[in-house]
């Protein structure tokens, strides 16, 4: 079996069979989009990709467990993956300030995320560990409030949260990486490799425990297990390039000194 919290080099299809089936609360796969000309990318078909790919994984996680596929807004178009995942939601992730441009039809501002669920109901779905600030001015929050339909009748489940709210299926608050990133690895790796960590603590916290084991079958540099470190969860992570693998450690080895510098030591300024 697969060692767990270590980073594993090698090609995700061969290391699989090697995690134990109904083991996985939680699996993040941002894998190939096929959209681009990188060796790695290259797939015939990325429907047909992604559905041997969701049937592969839906076996390695719990009852109750999440899956959460990145791609561009055709990644699951025309195939059946209801016998093995229900899908929950098309998440969007809005990223405004692509700088490609199209010129014969509307630019590309978002990626999709597709959130399924290995049964009908999630195991777990931690809302207030993900809530974001409300948008609506006071006032009109108030008024809302106020209605009878909220303060006593069949609405009064959606009563504003002083924690903040749901934040929806539409993401434009975390923003890509950029080549000032702190963040960012390699300028190599900027757009069609490293996600922002922010991106990935959301689904992290949503979606899985203190304790819990996530599943990355392409970790690329190192962002999942980076986070779950910083969140006390356990992962398993395979990742092809050796460079990648390398980067990931050095990303984990930092976070390790971080975390055992003295709090002295920090500077403020």
């Amino acid at each position: 079996m697969i060692e767990q919290n270590k980073i594993t080099q090698g090609d995700a299809f061969e290391l699989l069979p090697q995690v134990k089936n109904s083991s996985i609360d939680l699996i993040i796969c941002d894998g190939p989009y096929g959209i681009t000309t990188n060796e790695w990318d290259r797939v015939s078909s990325i429907q047909e990709f992604n559905f041997h790919l969701l049937k592969i994984l839906s076996r390695k996680l719990k009852d109750g467990g999440a899956l959460y596929l990145f791609g561009k807004q055709d990644c699951i178009d025309f195939i059946d993956y209801r016998p093995y995942l229900n899908l929950k939601s098309k998440i969007i992730w809005y990223q405004p300030s692509r700088l490609a441009q199209g010129r014969i039809s509307y630019t590309n501002n978002y990626d999709v995320i597709c959130y399924f669920v290995k049964g009908c109901k999630p195991k777990t779905f931690n809302l207030d560990a993900i809530r974001v600030p409300q948008l609506v001015e006071l006032e009109h929050r108030l008024r809302c409030e106020n209605v009878p339909s909220v303060t006593s009748g069949k609405f009064n489940k959606t009563k504003f949260n002083d924690k903040g709210k749901n934040p929806g299926d539409v993401w434009g608050d975390i923003k890509q990486l950029t080549y000032k990133s702190k963040e960012l690895v390699s300028r190599e790796t900027l757009n069609t490799i490293q996600k922002p960590e922010k991106l990935f603590e959301r689904i992290i916290l949503a979606s899985s425990n203190k304790d819990d084991l996530v599943l990355d079958p392409f970790s690329g540099v190192g962002t999942t297990p980076v986070v779950c470190k910083k969140n006390e969860r356990n992962f398993i992570c395979f990742e092809k390039n050796p460079q990648f693998v390398k980067w990931g450690y050095e990303r984990i080895i930092q976070l390790e000194k971080t975390e055992l510098m003295p709090r002295g030591l920090f500077s403020h300024g």
